[in-house]
């Protein structure tokens, strides 16, 4: 939880930063994630996280892991090398506009995947506990 707290602060900062400015703070990068994937892969970024936060503590394997290890598999995942990533994330940013309708993709993606959790759960356990017959 205190991780998504302060990359939620830090990408808040980030974005009224950016607005602020009127200029390009960043020119286009040579190799560019392109949009459609940079919103895949921060959904799969912020999916890490928190499946890194809530496992850490209660798998003794993960005890010793660190995030890097989960940002990296998503990187593995889409194959993109961490410095086209960044480069990526930091060209995005610095179009507020863009950035913000980029973000809002992301976090309708996350809300919709967790209501599809929530009603999956809620079909396969009734009321008392026991699974339903299908």
């Amino acid at each position: 939880m205190k991780y998504n707290n302060i990359i939620l602060l830090l990408l808040l900062f980030t974005i009224i930063t950016l607005i602020s400015c009127e200029q390009l703070l960043t020119e286009k990068p040579k190799h560019l994630v392109k949009e459609d994937q940079m919103i895949d892969m921060m959904i799969d970024v912020h999916l890490a996280q928190s499946t890194f936060d809530n496992r850490q503590s209660r798998d003794s394997l993960l005890k010793n892991a660190n995030a890097t290890d989960f940002y990296e598999s998503v990187l593995r995942k889409y194959n993109v090398p961490d410095s086209v990533f960044e480069q990526s994330f930091i060209y995005y940013a610095s179009l507020p506009k863009k950035f913000e309708k980029m973000y809002r993709q992301v976090t309708d993606k996350l809300n919709e995947l967790e209501q599809q959790y929530s009603e999956t759960q809620k079909k396969e356990i009734d009321l008392e506990g026991n699974k339903k017959k299908k």
